[in-house]
């Protein structure tokens, strides 16, 4: 067996669908920086080539697979040499996704069906592809990579928010089958922020102005954690990343009626930058934007600049267990301290460490 292709005695196998650039790219080398062997599934064969760099130069076992997830009998043979080459599939993360940038009346049908079925039914198609195989087996995790937007629509983005919505109920139903079947198999889904990767410098757009990520924006490796994170702690139904996300998934719920004026408002500038697109763009809808300019996108778009590094919101979903504990721990050490400074019923006077004041 190839050096390449890694070998059976790696502690995690990992597949990523959407794995040659953004998310999905970051994802792959996080998990490579852990040890494991990692499946990179995308249609794109030069930015494969640089994710699999990615992988081993982080310390993983790296398996680069071209596949179009709309394709389900390519994404379930891509699993079956997967199993093959790096051993049983512990965790499968659904990352992949292309959409287009309109108004709805905008928007060909052809161009709707073309970005559900990817976004959508390569979803269905991958977890359908890790289920065979994990089913059986009792044990593995999937990760559904969602978003703010599974919740919440705005403006302009009605193909993938569509999607995204779609995504949120086919996982509710799974988890469901899982719980009546008692099944060892875990599925969890991760809700993003704005994020800096190449999306938007390769989606089709029919916009005057180029496309954004609505701010506040964080960097895909902040997703990346978030991921991983939610890898490790499946028993959980959803993990939010990011402060934007939570006030959006609150707002929606608490006062969904005011968002809509407010995007109704505000979506449109916010969505986009002052720059005029560039006609000359790739875009990715149909093939993928491979090699465009002789570029590898990797997984950073062009938003350095004003891309946050980390997630305070994250580091304490991360941390809220040990946080509640010593929350509790100094509550009830507050609650001491406060019964033995509290005034005696008779007598008069505090006592300290249970002992009157002379």
């Amino acid at each position: 067996m190839s050096e390449e292709h890694g070998s059976r005695d790696a502690t995690e196998v990992v597949v990523v669908t959407g794995a040659s650039g953004g998310v999905g790219r970051a994802t792959a080398r996080a998990f490579a920086a852990r040890g494991a062997s990692v499946a990179l599934l995308a249609r794109g064969e030069q930015r494969l080539q640089g994710a699999a760099r990615d992988v081993r130069e982080a310390g993983g076992r790296a398996l680069p697979l071209v596949v179009d997830v709309s394709d389900a009998e390519a994404v379930d043979a891509a699993a079956e040499r997967v199993e093959r080459e790096l051993g049983p599939i512990d965790v499968w993360v659904n990352a992949a996704f292309s959409t287009v940038f309109a108004p709805v009346p905008e928007i060909k049908p052809e161009e709707f069906r073309r970005a559900t079925e990817v976004t959508y039914f390569g979803f269905v198609y991958g977890t359908q592809a890790a289920l065979r195989r994990m089913v059986p087996r009792d044990r593995g995790t999937i990760v559904q990579v969602g978003s703010a937007l599974a919740y919440r629509g705005v403006p302009l983005q009605a193909v993938y928010c569509g999607a995204k919505h779609a995504i949120q109920g086919f996982t509710e139903s799974l988890r469901c089958e899982l719980l009546h079947d008692r099944s060892g198999v875990r599925v969890t889904m991760v809700q993003l922020p704005g994020l800096n990767t190449p999306q938007f410098s390769w989606v089709l757009s029919r916009l005057s102005r180029h496309p954004q990520p609505v701010p506040p924006v964080y960097q895909p490796e902040v997703a990346a954690q978030g991921i991983l994170y939610a890898a490790d702690h499946p028993q959980r139904r959803e993990h939010w990343v990011g402060g934007s996300t939570v006030a959006t998934l609150l707002g929606q719920r608490f006062a969904a009626g005011l968002l809509d004026r407010y995007l109704a408002r505000t979506g449109y500038d916010s969505q986009q930058t002052d720059d005029a697109v560039d006609p000359s763009r790739p875009v990715n809808l149909w093939e993928p934007a491979d090699g465009a300019a002789g570029r590898d996108y990797g997984a950073h778009g062009v938003f350095d600049q004003q891309a946050h590094e980390r997630s305070a919101q994250l580091w304490l979903s991360r941390h809220r267990r040990p946080l509640a504990v010593g929350a509790a721990l100094a509550g009830a050490a507050g609650t001491a301290l406060a019964a033995g400074l509290r005034p005696r019923a008779q007598g008069g006077g505090l006592t300290v460490a249970g002992r009157r004041r002379r």
